[in-house]
């Protein structure tokens, strides 16, 4: 596994998918982060690391997209996604499940190093970031939402 660090895009697989990303144009951007997440939450048996991978940097990039989202820094895409649909963000958040999930080869081999804690924190804070959004789409801020990122009421 050609990891550097513990963020979205510091691997090789993400920072492929998202030059790869960079390379489509415009109008196919949105469908290819729609396919790397439907790879991931759609899939049975173990999940491969690789497809966990590319399925954590989609959701990074909608994240990034959304309020209170990261950047994607130096290894994301440079080029912009174009509109998110309404429904991606929770698309994200079953892909986030099943990459954390006990079928996961990626959850597996960050939990057999020291660094396991912090890489699931990263996921942590791309859930809440997403799902916040989906909480305020509903119209469910104060039932909880501080615990996902939103605000009080």
């Amino acid at each position: 596994m050609g990891t550097w660090g513990m963020g979205p895009f510091d691997n090789d697989h993400a920072a492929d998918f998202a030059g790869d990303l960079d390379e489509l144009p415009v109008g196919e951007r949105i469908g290819a982060v729609e396919k790397a997440l439907l790879v991931a939450a759609e899939s049975e048996g173990e999940l491969a690391a690789d497809i966990g991978d590319h399925a954590v940097a989609a959701a990074a990039v909608i994240a990034a997209d959304l309020p209170g989202g990261d950047p994607v820094g130096v290894y994301g895409p440079e080029e912009p996604l174009g509109a998110i649909p309404d429904w991606m963000p929770a698309l994200a958040l079953k892909a986030l499940d099943r990459i954390t999930g006990p079928e996961s080869e990626l959850a597996e081999l960050w939990d057999d190093t020291e660094h396991g804690p912090q890489w699931r924190s990263v996921i942590r804070r791309l859930r809440r970031v997403l799902a916040a959004r989906g909480l305020e789409q509903e119209g469910l801020w104060g039932y909880g939402a501080e615990d996902l990122g939103g605000p009080r009421s």
